[in-house]
């Protein structure tokens, strides 16, 4: 049992996920060891995609670079992110058995059957893609018999919650983009042709990576959509100080000299995804704010949480106007007083920020 201080765990997961000293080189590199990049059109500053990448790899790093490879199937878009193609070995064994192994849950009986009702419609997607694939959903025949209901924003949207499913099944993937639009293709021309792992093993795996690309993370968590946050039994055990119950850690991560740097983060990066993980380990207090009326936001409409060394110390409010040419930096919230040598690091970043999107700095600056 690893008895860590709050400052031994935050380093590990700064560490883990590639933010500290010395600075990753290689893009394929970095999505193979994150594993998961989340994809999101927001573009207050740069795509969220892009600018996880920009925080690790600096302005060496170019959003082309991204959009070459997947549109190359050198890494593959899944079920909106961004992943190595060695992952989807892993994968395949839960796309036989989707939507679940065992007694289903009613939202899994609901959904199979909805994909089951327009079977017609799936049939004609597969026809389709595998005479004149890839195509964007506008070039799809939307002939489902029973609509997509949700009180949500995916209510009626019947081919893109398809599709999805589709995907999710193995049977269609995204081989590229045409501007923001998703091409839909086979699976089978998509997804490298590896064999399955068997789905108790996968399952390993995928968590013993995702503690690689996390460092320290609990055992379980609350199932949420998307890449789960917990890692099993992976690494070993561990009990943070200040914190409840245990912790599963990345053992060799806690060896050696840490040195940390400053960095902007994207309010989606990994190493705040976990808010409950943030909160515990970091003592960081942030929410993104986008959805909530400017009068109401405290830091911003799209904050990035700023790192320095292995503390997450403030945020930055800042948007990026292409028309004018200017990165305008409307606040930088210093949740403690910024020394001197911390400011001239973070000024440094957003400085490095403006220059990898050819902007200048213009500040109105707050705290």
């Amino acid at each position: 049992m690893h008895e860590l201080t709050k400052q031994q765990a935050r380093r590990v997961a700064v560490r883990a996920q590639l933010l500290a000293e010395p600075r990753p080189t290689d893009l394929y590199d970095v999505v193979e060891h994150l594993t998961t990049i989340q994809i999101d059109p927001t573009s207050a500053i740069a795509p969220s995609a892009d600018v996880v990448l920009w925080s690790r790899l600096g302005s060496s790093y170019s959003p082309a670079d991204l959009r070459d490879a997947l549109d190359a199937q050198e890494l593959i878009e899944f079920q909106g992110t961004v992943r190595p193609p060695s992952w989807f070995a892993l994968l395949r064994a839960d796309m036989a058995d989707w939507p679940g192994r065992g007694e289903l849950k009613d939202w899994q009986v609901e959904i199979q059957g909805w994909v089951e009702a327009n079977g017609g419609c799936r049939h004609e997607v597969l026809e389709l893609l595998r005479s004149d694939g890839p195509l964007p959903q506008s070039e799809l025949p939307d002939t489902c018999a029973v609509p997509w209901r949700s009180t949500g924003w995916t209510n009626n949207k019947n081919l893109a919650r398809l599709l999805e499913f589709m995907e999710a099944r193995g049977e269609v993937a995204v081989a590229g983009r045409d501007g923001r639009e998703r091409m839909w293709d086979l699976a089978e021309r998509v997804h490298p042709d590896e064999p399955a792992v068997e789905a108790q093993e996968a399952a390993r795996i995928r968590d013993e990576r995702r503690l690689r690309a996390l460092g320290i993370a609990r055992s379980r968590s609350a199932r949420l959509p998307g890449e789960p946050d917990d890692v099993g039994e992976a690494g070993e055990p561990a009990v943070v100080e200040g914190t409840r119950g245990r912790w599963r850690v990345q053992p060799e991560l806690l060896e050696g000299a840490f040195e940390g740097r400053a960095a902007l983060l994207s309010p989606l990066d990994r190493l705040v995804h976990d808010r409950k993980r943030m909160a515990e380990i970091f003592d960081f207090d942030y929410q993104l704010e986008m959805f909530k009326p400017a009068a109401k936001r405290r830091w911003g409409y799209w904050a990035l949480p700023i790192l320095y060394d292995e503390r997450l110390v403030g945020k930055l409010d800042a948007t990026a106007d292409r028309k004018e040419g200017v990165l305008f930096v409307d606040a930088v919230h210093e949740d403690e007083p910024f020394t001197p040598k911390m400011r001239a690091a973070i000024d440094a970043e957003i400085d490095d920020l403006a220059t990898w999107l050819g902007l200048d700095v213009v500040t109105a600056r707050a705290g």
